[in-house]
């Protein structure tokens, strides 16, 4: 990792969690769909990436995030096993000849398929565990269904779109 890189991850987690405290902390379609551009942080750090780094990672941004939250560790939870899940998934969709060590898993270099069949089950299984520990269990268990789908839909939304608006593009497209 260069140092242009060991500035520009930090920052980028910074203020990710900052705009998912100040911005989107009340930000709610229809009481259904809800906003964690923070994961985008997550999400967009290098494929290379050793999970317990990683875990830590999440481990801090979920606590900051439910510091400002007052979730009780809601977002610490879901956002670890985000963490997680992110290798193995990596794995899973992994192309043939594998990944270059030095891409970042974003819509730009990856593609827009391929970001969504990343991002979407991730933050899914982000939004379950998060609305399923906020209902108590899976006791209103369409109701944890709804607002995980949703939310995840949001969420990867959100996050093509400021991919979109402030990431440099890749030459040639």
């Amino acid at each position: 990792m260069n140092i242009r890189n060991l500035l520009i991850y930090p920052l980028r987690l910074i203020l990710l969690v900052l705009v998912q405290i100040f911005l989107l902390k009340n930000l709610a379609l229809f009481g259904h769909a809800f906003a964690f551009l923070y994961l985008l942080g997550l999400l967009l750090m290098p494929i290379s990436m050793r999970t317990i780094p990683l875990l830590l990672i999440a481990f801090g941004l979920g606590f900051i995030v439910d510091l400002f939250y007052e979730t009780i560790g809601l977002h610490t939870a879901a956002a670890t096993l985000l963490a997680f899940l992110r290798p193995i998934w990596l794995k899973v969709i992994s192309p043939t000849g594998g990944y270059d060590d030095l891409q970042t898993p974003s819509f730009n270099q990856m593609g827009l398929g391929w970001f969504l069949s990343y991002s979407f089950p991730l933050v899914f299984g982000f939004s379950l565990m998060f609305f399923g520990l906020d209902q108590w269990g899976f006791g209103s268990f369409f109701s944890v269904l709804n607002k995980s789908l949703f939310s995840s839909i949001f969420t990867c939304l959100l996050a093509i779109l400021v991919q979109l608006l402030f990431f440099k593009r890749r030459r040639g497209i």
